[in-house]
């Protein structure tokens, strides 16, 4: 028994004794590499709370952006969600170092708490995205009711007029001292309300409101859209600017559909020899109130005429190369004269060559 003990106790010794020599004969592990250099994005106070501030006011603030790394950081791009603008930023900021994203926040059009962000993109592997955010309170201490803006659609030379209440929130007595408007078409009459029953249930009890009638359009007024402020000045310690919009659009009084005739060039027996110009009116209530009376041409060679269509205020013009048109350049005009008090008389420049008409024309 104590012989069969030994056998095995020298076969596990030579088993054990392989191991080790297979173990050792292994080669050591290589050391884990060291980490690449990298840059990392620390954003010193991603919020900042302006707590409650007058309606107008701009917001300017510049966010604090740490580099904690050990590589450049490269601010790539700095978005302004709606509302916020981006005035400038630091591309790159070195390890250890710091740099800004400036931001701004125009309030005129907001009222109450607003929160506007900017999103940071930064080549930072582990946060690439930061969002920087503006909170503020905004108190309108000056306001218009029902709102802060007119607007207007207005044929060229008619004029309007809409009301607006102005109101306060501020304790000592409201008064407008200067009313700035954008042009000779824009016209503001300022009234303080004295009747109870005329002031609007808004602003400071108490508190003088004032009616503002605004009258635009006129002779002076320029045909295209509206797009002007009104600027009010008052004497209010938070909110002395007020602005009011003035939007829409003035029409001219009668609209064509070609505004000149150029025939190119052609022979007098071509089709292309003879054009129409269609001549309406924009008054969308009483069309049939526009009359054209008579065309003329000032041009030798061209004819002119006119006739009414089926539709109410509605012209054809039609511009035509005589028949004994002779060859040459056509530079002149067709005038179109009508009843209407601002277009009265519509010029229509006319250009174009007229050929022989034993040549073929081009059209052919």
């Amino acid at each position: 028994m104590s012989k069969r003990f030994i056998v095995m106790a020298l076969a596990l010794a030579v088993s054990a004794g392989s191991l080790f020599a297979e173990e050792a004969a292994k080669p050591a592990p290589k050391a884990e590499a060291a980490a690449a250099p990298a840059p990392r994005l620390t954003v010193v106070e991603p919020v900042k709370d302006f707590g409650v501030i007058p309606k107008g006011e701009k917001l300017e603030w510049n966010f604090v952006i740490k580099n904690t790394g050990d590589s450049d950081l490269q601010i790539l791009a700095a978005k302004p969600g709606c509302g916020c603008t981006v005035t400038d930023f630091d591309k790159l900021v070195k390890a250890g170092g710091q740099g800004v994203v400036k931001a701004t926040v125009d309030t005129t059009n907001f009222a109450g708490p607003i929160a506007k962000t900017v999103t940071v993109e930064t080549n930072d592997p582990s946060t690439p995205q930061a969002t920087l955010t503006i909170h503020a309170t905004v108190k309108p201490y000056v306001e218009a009711a029902p709102v802060g803006f007119v607007r207007y659609s207005l044929l060229q030379g008619d004029a309007q007029t809409q009301s607006v209440t102005l109101y306060s929130e501020e304790d000592e007595p409201f008064e407008i001292t200067k009313i700035e408007v954008p042009g000779d078409y824009v016209k503001v009459t300022s009234t303080k309300i004295v009747d109870e029953k005329a002031r609007v249930e808004a602003g400071k009890a108490g508190q003088n409101q004032y009616k503002l009638d605004i009258a635009v359009g006129g002779p002076d007024a320029k045909v295209g859209p509206l797009a002007d402020k009104i600027h009010v000045i008052t004497n209010s310690k938070h909110q002395p600017d007020y602005f009011i919009s003035v939007t829409g659009v003035i029409r001219p009084t009668v609209r064509l559909d070609a505004y000149n005739v150029n025939f190119g060039e052609v022979a007098p027996s071509d089709t292309a020899a003879t054009r129409t110009v269609t001549v309406r009116s924009n008054n969308l209530t009483a069309p049939e109130s526009l009359v054209v009376t008579k065309a003329v041409s000032s041009t030798p060679g061209v004819l002119a005429s006119f006739k009414p269509t089926a539709n109410k205020g509605e012209y054809e013009v039609t511009v035509q190369v005589a028949k004994d048109a002779k060859p040459g350049e056509i530079n002149g005009d067709v005038k179109v004269y009508t009843n209407d008090k601002i277009n009265s008389v519509i010029t229509l420049p006319i250009k174009g060559t007229v050929k022989n008409a034993a040549t073929p024309s081009a059209s052919k």
